[in-house]
């Protein structure tokens, strides 16, 4: 029998239905072990979920170890996001988790193959102990962070003794974190529909960019990565805007440094305009951990008649609570002033005593980024150095004549100069090979 009920720290686990329902069966089990046929429906449906996170989330091998392991890794309390920050701790916590890592222990122990000879059929739980899944059959996790885990529960299943099972849970906070915050690496905000508070919601899909991907801008790209290693370092950084001509790689730019530093724990928010008054209860839950965190805004800029920037303003610079040191803004734009500004701003009306104060107004978000990286369009050259560098990248094989001609061709119709069209341009030709 388990006692999962008795766990202190480890306790309301967010896909806990499977621990709760292979409690419920092995009980029947227990309780009525002439009447099998009584827990099978349940027992099966354990195991119908266990495949199916497997398909989910890429694991191999034991899947029931793999179930308690994921648990475990994402759950949030008191032991796991102090380890996360500074790995072993010390005091009364430790006795605390050292409780329930014994009873995860017999969690583990419990050998769901010998379900076999109980129900007296080939039911095929024999499968779920040895499971071989499909090559990169991850929908949710990276291949290191996969791996990892399941690296873990295979760990965790060969201890001896609570305080080794603590060992290497620590280990792994250390190294990873805990909960969706360390095990991926972007996010986007929703609503939930129950009491509409923000959640910070994983991101899957990541494009696998790299800077080097952007030909060109290295003065660019240099003044980006050293911003963010001080960032990282612990360092003074700043708050950047990345601003310029559409298609020149701004947004490339965001999503290769989170791929280059995703593993010395950044991490980044994507948070869109009208979820600006979100800010302060997005920061309130990412100012404590470990991670450094950018919150990044796309494509940003404001109409006169918008006040979503003044919210913006506040929690960049402004307000009375000083922002976290884990927290940077990075945004691009195609506009250098980001608010919208008319001649008629400037205007001498109405006897205005303080003309310059409705400019400076719009104005004043804009200095707030103490960093400003701009990023042109190319010029001709410079656009065909993009155009013949990916083509050899991606084995594009026509004469460069040609290959230049076409792609002259082709920027006249779609959208003129820029690394955008250059890209497009080649990934035409991949689909014509």
């Amino acid at each position: 029998m388990f006692h999962t009920e008795e766990c202190i720290l480890y306790r309301s686990f967010e896909k806990g239905d499977i621990l709760e329902d292979m409690s419920t069966a092995l009980a029947i089990c227990c309780q009525e072990p002439e009447n099998p046929d009584k827990s099978k429906p349940l027992f099966y449906s354990c195991i119908n979920r266990l495949v199916e996170m497997a398909g989910t989330y890429g694991f191999s091998g034991n899947l029931w170890h793999n179930y308690l392991t994921y648990l475990l890794v994402n759950h949030e309390n008191a032991f796991s996001t102090a380890c996360e920050i500074t790995g072993q701790v010390e005091g009364t916590i430790n006795q605390l988790a050292l409780h329930d890592f014994a009873i995860f222990q017999d969690l583990f122990r419990l050998d769901i193959a010998a379900f076999e000879s109980f129900y007296g059929t080939d039911s095929g739980c024999r499968f779920i102990c040895d499971y071989e899944n499909i090559k990169n059959g991850s929908k949710r996790f990276n291949e290191r962070i996969k791996n990892r885990l399941c690296t873990l529960s295979v760990q965790l299943a060969a201890t001896d003794t609570p305080e080794e099972f603590m060992e290497h849970m620590v280990a792994f906070y250390k190294d990873f974190g805990v909960g969706k915050l360390g095990l991926h690496k972007a996010f986007r905000l929703e609503h939930r529909r129950s009491d509409d508070q923000v959640e910070i919601v994983p991101i899957n899909r990541i494009a696998h960019v790299h800077l080097d991907d952007l030909v060109g801008y290295d003065l660019a790209k240099k003044k980006l990565t050293d911003n963010t290693e001080a960032f990282l370092a612990g360092k003074p950084a700043n708050n950047c805007l990345l601003y310029g001509d559409a298609g020149t790689g701004k947004s490339t730019c965001i999503k290769a440094i989170l791929n280059q530093y995703y593993d010395q724990g950044l991490r980044i928010i994507e948070v869109y305009k009208h979820q600006f008054q979100d800010l302060n209860d997005v920061i309130a839950q990412i100012k404590n951990r470990h991670y450094k965190f950018i919150i990044y805004m796309d494509d940003l800029s404001f109409e006169d008649f918008e006040i979503e920037y003044k919210y913006l303003k506040a929690v960049i610079e402004g307000g009375l609570e000083k922002k976290p040191n884990n927290v940077l803004i990075y945004a691009t734009s195609n506009r250098r002033h980001l608010v919208r500004e008319r001649f008629s701003d400037k205007e001498d009306r109405d006897d205005d005593l303080h003309t310059n104060d409705t400019v400076q107004e719009k104005l004043s978000l804009v200095y707030r980024f103490g960093v400003t990286i701009y990023f042109g369009s190319p010029d001709k050259r410079e656009f065909q150095k993009i155009v013949t560098t990916l083509a050899d990248r991606y084995g594009i094989t026509m004469d460069t004549e040609e290959l230049l001609l076409q792609a002259n061709a082709w920027e006249l119709r779609h959208g003129g100069l820029s690394g955008r069209t250059a890209q497009q341009f080649i990934d035409y030709l991949r689909g014509q090979q």
